[in-house]
């Protein structure tokens, strides 16, 4: 479980309550979900809390969350954006390993040691937790007044930088915490940083650099320039993020300028622009950064009282939403519905059950009162769990060794070698596959849709084995499927094989 040092007299600055002492504070960061765990020892509060609620990884996102809990903010908060003066070009000759990119510039901060300190923690927290160690996605915040950005040469007079790939034995720079220059692939061997995350880049045709009209002043994900290190002197930063998934690094920029809007800060856009023959994302080859956007979900007013075993008014509900940092609107139909609107730091809110969570914690989960179920029932299996009882002991009793197999699996072994095409209708295992979005392996980029390719498999790596081999498996397969909230439906599957060497049509049919 995450867990984030917190300054107690920072957090009674930043949510206006000077009167509140160190044991209030507990007891209201305990009604949120944050649990304190002891004090380091510079006197910090250590809090631990569940990884979803990312945005809380800094004393400022604590802060918003016990401001929203009192009642002192209300509803959506999207801070204002200058128009924007500074622009990433994105070059081919990036690495299609990490071709993502996004930023910000953050004018009119004031960072004394304990907002800088705020600061590292919190790019380092998203390192580990968002970015993954850096792999998905990882921050760069540089000295603005340190880049020297060439001229757009159009009627804007903007500034440019630009992401490109860089030969390991290329361009030199002095990393952080160093004063000689190294080129990148000096540093991941000289460099302490540089060892701890050169498994992440070294298998690159090309490093991820970006580059000024200075020269190099950033090797992303492993490590940034000093000459463009933020001290307590930075008024003026520049925030980039490279990664593997668009989303993602999005989502880490929001949570940071949110962090730094907290402290006075003004947020500025930047462009991004990707040129022809460069991996973009789906929104198309420009793009303004920070991504700001507002999504919407909907629940119902019944699903709230179901789960939360209390009747609300529905004027009540839109108050807790809002107390929660959100907005709802109320939507009367066949059944009464909210529509509520989530603020882009908000990375947890991926299901309804999310905003049922939100209202209850702004209700206080203290304060619901336990009851008896109205309804007296005797524990028993289920029917599908009997069935298919029934049908594995039935297969067991006919020769069959029952496997369990791994539910992921690739495209090429669930659909190719095994001769069966995508969404051709009435074909077994043929449904559009729930495909794994940030797969760690080619091997794994899917949730198989039937079980036979994975018996198929087994027999494949088990050609050493004595004959006969009867195997069978009764487990988990699921498809794409919109009308799922997950936009995934999962379901039970049985496959059998025969491999000896009397095997025929007759035994495969009983």
């Amino acid at each position: 479980m995450p867990v984030v040092d917190v300054d107690p007299d920072e957090l009674r600055r930043l949510t206006g309550h000077e009167e509140k002492s160190d044991d209030e504070f507990k007891d209201d960061l305990f009604a949120l979900g944050l649990e304190y765990e002891g004090d380091t020892e510079e006197g910090l509060m250590q809090l631990e809390f569940g990884p979803d609620r990312l945005d809380r990884l800094s004393v400022e996102g604590v802060a918003r969350s016990l401001r929203y809990q009192y009642g002192d903010d209300r509803g959506v908060y999207v801070p204002k954006t200058n128009d924007a003066d500074w622009t990433i070009e994105v070059e081919e000759s990036v690495p299609e390993e990490r071709p993502y990119v996004t930023g910000a510039v953050i004018r009119g901060v004031d960072l004394d040691e304990a907002g800088l300190d705020s600061l590292i923690q919190l790019q380092e927290k998203l390192h580990a937790t968002m970015g993954r160690k850096r792999v998905k996605g990882a921050i760069g915040i540089h000295d603005l007044t340190m880049l020297k950005g060439a001229s757009l040469g159009d009627d804007a007079g903007g500034q440019t930088i630009a992401y490109r790939g860089v030969d390991p034995d290329g361009d030199r720079f002095v990393a952080l915490d160093s004063d000689q220059e190294l080129t990148p692939g000096e540093v991941l061997t000289e460099h302490p940083t540089g060892r701890t995350y050169a498994d992440i880049v070294e298998d690159y045709g090309a490093y991820p650099a970006i580059y000024d009209e200075l020269g190099l002043f950033s090797f992303p994900p492993v490590i940034n320039g000093r000459r463009t290190e933020v001290s307590t002197d930075s008024r003026e930063l520049f925030v980039e993020l490279t990664g593997t998934d668009q989303w993602t690094i999005d989502r880490m920029c929001s949570i940071v300028c949110y962090a730094l809007d907290a402290r006075g800060a003004t947020v500025e856009e930047v462009e991004v622009r990707y040129d022809e023959g460069a991996t973009h994302p789906d929104e198309g080859a420009d793009l303004l950064r920070p991504d700001f956007e507002v999504e919407t979900k909907t629940v119902s007013h019944e699903r709230i009282e179901r789960m939360l075993g209390i009747d609300l008014e529905t004027d009540d509900v839109v108050d807790l939403f809002e107390r929660s940092g959100l907005d709802a609107d109320l939507v009367l139909g066949d059944e009464t519905e909210y529509r509520v609107s989530i603020p882009p730091y908000r990375v947890d809110v991926l299901h309804p059950v999310d905003l049922v969570d939100d209202v209850g914690r702004a209700y206080g989960f203290n304060d619901l009162l336990p009851r008896y179920p109205d309804v007296g029932t005797v524990g028993g299996r289920h029917e599908r769990s009997r069935l298919e009882d029934a049908a594995r002991t039935s297969l067991v009793g006919l020769g069959f060794e029952d496997l369990l197999n791994f539910h992921m699996t690739s495209e090429t072994e669930n659909y190719g070698r095994m001769n069966v095409e995508v969404g051709t209708d009435g074909v077994l295992g043929a449904d559009e596959p729930a495909v794994i979005t940030g797969p760690y392996s080619e091997d794994y980029t899917i949730l198989r849709t039937w079980a036979l390719p994975s018996l198929v498999m087994v027999l494949e790596n088990n050609t050493h084995r004595a004959y006969p081999q009867d195997l069978a498996e009764i487990g988990l397969a699921a498809h794409y499927d919109p009308a799922e909230n997950t936009n995934v439906a999962e379901h039970r599957t049985v496959a059998a094989v025969l491999a000896r060497h009397d095997a025929t049509y007759e035994d495969a049919k009983g």
